[in-house]
């Protein structure tokens, strides 16, 4: 699908980041595009955006409130985008919403976790299962899966847990594979690609921390700082000589640099994404992280979760995560 005017595409998770970055340049190239999120000040942000940037005439954006999670709100998501925008058809699917959180099987609770890992990947599974029928439908479409680096390598440094998110992400990338020749056999005309972001520039620490909990106010509550404080000593940290304060300072600072000094922008990763499509690439490495951390994994897979190995990587790419 090297034209995307014209086309309708479904994207997840399109209240911010590569979400919102997709929808932007989709909407410039001619496509119409319906989004889904949990956030309605978000979307409408990325429908402002859209907008500011000159939708050519004609193009519909249409914003949806569903918990990609929860089946019943894809299939009310999947009906809406049929009336709305008048079709029985969509060419373009991104299954992009995602959380972090809930990393340890040992340290966060079992609802922390599953909620991680029934978003990143349950996401994926129900936004294809559910909007299949109406890519089939299509002259041509294409699935667009968003695993991560962390879907080939579960780890983002020795001091934090990671398990919910690389499960989900390890799930998302075999599913895909998978579903190449399924498709292939089923439904040629139908494409697939997985997506494997290495640190991109997006919200997710900050967003993450409010969907896992919902009554979360602007500052971690006594029950957040407790379990960063478990987690700090039990990476070796001093964490017995940081105040509240101090602690709370330090995760603002984690999600400001996460989203401010990644190597990768959200704009730049929804470039790379869609080039990817158009060259119906179906492994669509995202940064030179995501490249240079695959070579390594590949090259000495018995030492990819050695601490030796994720220092070096880290001091080769800049990567400050965990």
């Amino acid at each position: 699908m090297r034209d995307f005017a014209g086309r309708i595409a479904v994207i997840t998770g399109g209240g911010t980041g590569m979400g919102r970055e997709l929808a932007r340049q989709l909407t410039a190239e001619g496509c119409h595009v319906a989004i889904c999120d949990v956030s309605a000040e978000a979307m409408a942000e990325t429908r402002r955006l859209c907008e500011a940037d000159g939708l050519p005439q004609g193009v519909r954006v249409t914003s949806h409130i569903a918990d990609v999670s929860i089946e019943a709100q894809m299939n009310r998501f999947r009906d809406e985008v049929a009336a709305q925008h008048r079709t029985d058809c969509v060419h373009l699917l991104f299954n992009n919403a995602g959380i972090g959180g809930g990393g340890s099987m040992i340290i966060n609770s079992r609802e922390q976790w599953e909620r991680t890992f029934n978003i990143c990947w349950g996401g994926v599974y129900l936004g294809t299962r559910i909007f299949l029928p109406m890519l089939i439908a299509a002259d041509e479409g294409h699935i667009v899966n968003t695993s991560s680096v962390n879907g080939f390598w579960a780890s983002i440094g020795p001091t934090t847990p990671h398990t919910a998110y690389s499960a989900a992400k390890f799930a998302v990338k075999g599913f895909s594979e998978a579903l190449i020749g399924d498709l292939r056999l089923n439904a040629p005309h139908v494409k697939c690609s997985v997506v494997m972001p290495g640190h991109i520039g997006t919200s997710i620490v900050a967003n993450s921390r409010r969907i896992q909990n919902s009554d979360a106010g602007d500052e971690l509550d006594a029950d957040e700082i407790a379990a960063i404080r478990k987690r700090l000593a039990a990476a070796g940290l001093p964490e017995a000589q940081m105040s509240d304060d101090d602690v709370r300072a330090m995760a603002t600072e984690r999600a400001r640099s996460f989203l401010e000094e990644a190597p990768t922008s959200a704009a730049a990763a929804a470039r790379i994404i869609l080039d990817g499509v158009r060259a119906e690439r179906w492994r669509i490495l995202v940064g030179d992280d995501a490249h240079l951390l695959d070579q390594r994994v590949r090259s000495m897979p018995e030492r990819a979760y050695e601490i030796d190995f994720y220092q070096s990587f880290a001091a080769d790419i800049g990567w400050k995560l965990g």
